[in-house]
């Protein structure tokens, strides 16, 4: 299971295969060790394509900040790609963008990652720079002063001047009070412009050390070869003290709450119904997924049918997860016609959740979700970057990058009677969270 974010909601696709024919066939061959600095390598030999990815996984999200400092996790994102002891500012995307590749990084709550696509030959050149990177990055004025300025204008334009910009922040703040998952990624503007430039050292030098960090290669590569770089580059570099990571007791039953977001641009009401969920690795993890698809994942699912298609009630209607490494919630949510009231959208969501609960869902369905999830892990290793990503998400998170051969395997065991007992133990009215978007009164 990948992170997944409002913006990023799940495709329904279907499959012409008979299901679990692909899981049956993926076999990612990858060999795996750590340095004695405590990196841990995978790599993984592909000769398909003439191409290689390197990819870069930093145990460190927002969760990992201080309250009153949140947001230097994503602002690492940016800044490490200002350039280093021995590469100019700005110059990191002009040598790959020369060299034939592309390259990119992200935050979550739990991790930060980087990678890089190239052409098998400049294998090396990735390397250097993740290196570079890792043990010399320039945390000076000017790159600072300029990536603050990044931030902010990123904050404003996809969270404070966008409708319903809000909801991920407020639905944070809702299910995850109390906990370092109460505020997102991308941090507040206020504690950014009041950090000292040593503080970002500071955080530098805790979270971007070798042994928090896992490297994963893909592609058209020689193994030996490929050590022998992986030594090179990252093997003088020296081990760091274990970061310590916050303690976080996860409780399932919490107090609920109601919030009214009041936003001059919200062009349509809107309602979210939030749940808390367990982590990521839980052994109800998987049915969660598929009965959160069959709810509200795609225009075929119950509540897109139910509120747009039969009630034309609402434009839209859908449902995400977002199951953490020590949290998790479940949300769906609705935006209304004109003249429909947060009351009715609200009553229809909870109707077809109650649903759920009390009849659980049918074969059909549950084939349904698993056909559309086995085309989502063939698409999610489709890629050499793709099968980096998974070997690595699979190291850290479940403490097994081979999960990424046989993930569908525990899609496959769910049962029906499992959706219905998961929708008993966690989509409960009594433990939703609620947020209403009303239109603003002219």
């Amino acid at each position: 299971m990948k992170y997944l974010s409002f913006s990023r909601l799940l495709a329904c696709v279907g499959l012409a295969a008979p299901l679990g024919a692909f899981a049956a066939s993926l076999n990612i061959e990858f060999e795996e060790y750590d340095l004695p600095n405590g990196m841990h390598v995978i790599l993984h030999q592909n000769s398909d394509a003439p191409v290689v990815s390197s990819y870069v996984l930093y145990h460190v999200g927002s969760k990992d900040e201080r309250s009153d400092r949140t947001g230097f996790a994503h602002f690492f994102e940016h800044l490490m790609f200002e350039g280093s002891e021995n590469i100019e500012r700005k110059q990191i995307d002009k040598l790959i963008s020369g060299a034939g590749g592309n390259l990119n990084a992200s935050t979550s709550f739990d991790r930060t990652d980087y990678y890089i696509n190239l052409p098998a030959n400049e294998l090396e050149l990735a390397l250097w720079i993740e290196s570079e990177r890792l043990m010399h990055a320039v945390i000076d004025n000017d790159g600072v002063e300029t990536q603050r300025e990044v931030v902010k204008e990123e904050r404003r334009g996809r969270y404070e001047n966008q409708p319903y910009g809000s909801i991920m922040e407020n639905m944070a703040k809702a299910v995850f009070d109390g906990t370092p998952y109460e505020w997102t990624p991308i941090g507040s503007a206020q504690y950014i412009d009041s950090a000292t430039i040593e503080e970002f050292r500071d955080f530098y030098k805790k979270w971007y050390v070798p042994n928090n960090a896992t490297l994963a290669i893909a592609g058209d590569i020689d193994i030996e070869e490929t050590k022998l770089l992986v030594e090179r580059y990252f093997g003088e570099i020296q081990r760091g003290p274990d970061p310590e990571r916050v303690a976080i007791d996860w409780d399932l039953e919490a107090p609920v709450t109601t919030k009214v977001v009041e936003e001059a641009m919200t062009p349509l009401p809107a309602t979210v119904h939030i749940w808390r969920a367990p982590v990521l690795t839980d052994e109800d993890a998987e049915a969660i997924e598929l009965l959160i698809n069959i709810l509200a994942i795609g225009k075929s699912s119950r509540l897109y049918r139910r509120l747009v298609d039969t009630e034309r009630a609402a434009v839209n209607a859908a449902a995400f997860t977002w199951l953490q490494e020590k949290a998790g919630l479940v949300a769906a949510y609705a935006i209304g016609n004109r003249g429909v009231s947060i009351e009715q959208l609200d009553a229809l969501v909870e109707e077809e959740v109650q649903k759920l609960v009390d009849e659980g869902v049918t074969s059909k369905e549950l084939q349904k979700a698993l056909n559309q999830k086995e085309a989502e892990i063939a698409s999610s290793v489709g890629t050499m970057s793709s099968r980096a990503e998974s070997l690595a998400y699979y190291h850290l998170w479940h403490g097994d990058a081979g999960r990424a051969n046989n993930e569908l395997e525990a899609y496959l065991k769910v049962t029906r009677e499992d959706l219905q007992r998961v929708a008993k133990k966690y989509l409960l009215k009594e433990r939703r969270n609620t947020l209403h978007y009303p239109v603003p009164s002219k």
